[in-house]
């Protein structure tokens, strides 16, 4: 070690740096690992994944493992001889005795099974002279007084980059044996038989909801579309609020702390304010029609049970962010500060089309919309969670005789429909059907009554995609009233009510 040591005597301080002060750095660490690849290169195949040449410290250590790294990834012996003609020119080799240089690093080789440990040591030294580095930027930034750069984009900025640090390596995966991916689907499939059967995703608590979805998959962007008044919102409350309602904390397959029933649930709602949102929800909570909330018409019964609603959600996980016209890099970073803060299972955004893209001068809207749409499948697949958004529907429907929606009528389609793993579309009939009612003395009244008879309190959930599931379509309950869909009784369990 005291031979390794003498080889590198006087470091050059890089430019950036206060004086007097040394970045964290290991110079031993990198000549012996240097030397452990140039001796055997397999070592290279080990370390590869985790170290990459600008983790050096020193400029002459970098070039040499660029160099050695070429000539391995083309299957070419990487040795102190080989490189030497690489380095007849360069300087900074020349400072330190030229080729022979490579030569003692091959001669002060550590042994290969201590390699990755070594790799792990430089790694980290190279994350925290990043640190130092983003530090620096975000005090530099700060102290400059710029009219285009707002303090709150600078935090979003330096959270970005600090998440991206912290990230690094995570979804690096590469090849993975059948073993462990058999492994993998085998936790999955216990875990959905833990919870009864049927289910490997998170609960929507809509029981033929979540048959044909098989629940909320990690990583999954499934889509709510409909018309205005179809109850998309309404919807997307009784889904979170069914979550937030079952979490249950425990012990996870994998050894680990987290939901083991329902789940955090974080909800953007760029459309209504966190009050009219939450009002919805009590409403459902306490049976009370929501008009009459809005009005403050309840009687005192009422008000009690809204009240004692109101006390038993206050520990719900259900956290709900009314800014409006956020930008998809503000959702990223807001989702990431929730899930480290209070942890997060499910994502519910409502609705796409009211995010921004990240272009300030003039875009065409399809393109941000994919951008977005990009975004919110990035989210997904970065925190591991379930994201639903809703969408809005273009006015094609409206000229159909049939206005069950379809997979064209989504706005800026091509885009949400290509992103999306799931596409689902709500639809009452009776809201249609209602406006067609004909005078009681017309002699079409009967037959309008009666199919108002059929089609009233029912909604249809049409799964228009699903990537890893059959299409088709789910009936629900609707109850207007207190805004709640519900599970529908089928003819065949015999009981005519909901289940």
């Amino acid at each position: 070690m005291t031979e390794i040591a003498t080889l590198r005597p006087n470091l050059p301080a890089l430019p950036a740096q206060p004086e007097g002060e040394t970045l964290p750095h290991n110079i031993e660490a990198e000549q012996q690992l240097l030397g452990a690849i140039l001796t055997n290169n397999d070592v290279y195949d080990r370390i590869a994944a985790l170290v990459k040449a600008d983790h050096f410290f020193d400029p002459v250590h970098q070039r040499i493992f660029d160099k050695a790294a070429a000539r391995i990834q083309k299957n070419a012996l990487a040795s102190p001889v080989t490189l030497k003609p690489f380095f007849e020119d360069d300087e900074g080799l020349k400072e330190l005795g030229g080729p022979a240089y490579l030569v003692r690093l091959a001669g002060a080789a550590i042994s290969s099974f201590a390699a990755r440990d070594y790799a792990q040591m430089i790694y980290d030294l190279a994350v925290r002279r990043e640190l130092i580095s983003l530090g620096r930027d975000i005090a530099a930034k700060a102290a400059k007084v710029d009219v285009t750069s707002e303090p709150r984009e600078q935090i979003t900025e330096a959270e970005q980059h600090l998440y991206k640090l912290g990230e690094q390596g995570v979804a690096q995966r590469g090849f993975v044996s059948f073993l462990r991916a058999t492994t993998e689907a085998v936790n999955s499939a216990n875990a959905a038989y833990q919870r009864g059967g049927g289910l490997a995703g998170i609960s929507t608590g809509l029981v033929d909801l979540d048959r044909k979805l098989g629940g909320l998959h990690p990583s999954d962007l499934l889509i709510l579309a409909g018309r205005p008044s179809m109850g998309k919102t309404s919807l997307a409350t009784n889904i979170a609020f069914n979550i937030a309602k079952a979490y249950r904390r425990g012990r996870l397959h994998d050894g680990g702390e987290g939901a083991v029933e329902g789940g955090v649930v974080g909800f953007f709602s760029l459309e209504m304010s966190s009050e009219q949102l939450a009002a919805r929800i009590l409403s459902e909570a306490s049976e009370v029609p929501s008009e009459q909330i809005r009005r403050g018409d309840m009687t005192e019964q009422e008000f009690r049970r809204f009240v004692e609603a109101a006390k038993s959600l206050e520990s719900c996980p259900l956290y709900i962010d009314d800014t409006p016209a956020l930008p998809i890099s503000q959702v990223a970073a807001r989702a990431r500060r929730l899930k480290r803060t209070h942890g997060l299972d499910v994502l519910m955004v409502d609705y796409l089309q009211l995010l921004k893209g990240s272009s300030k001068g003039e875009s065409n809207r399809v393109q941000e919309v994919s951008e977005i749409t990009q975004g919110l499948k990035a989210i997904a697949k970065e925190l591991n969670i379930p994201v639903v958004a809703l969408s809005q529907l273009s006015r094609t429907v409206e000229s159909r005789d049939d206005k069950r929606p379809q997979l064209s009528d989504l706005r800026e389609s091509g885009s949400i429909e290509q992103d999306a793993d799931v596409v689902m579309f709500v639809y009452r009939d009776e809201y249609y059907h209602e406006r067609l009612k004909p005078p009681e003395d017309d002699p079409r009244f009967a037959e309008w009554y009666e199919k108002m008879n059929r089609v009233h309190g029912k909604a249809e959930v049409i799964i228009g995609k699903q990537r890893h599931g059959p299409i088709g379509t789910v009936e629900l309950s609707f109850e207007g009233r207190f805004t709640r869909f519900g599970n529908l009784a089928q003819p065949w369990q015999g009981d005519g009510g909901q289940y």
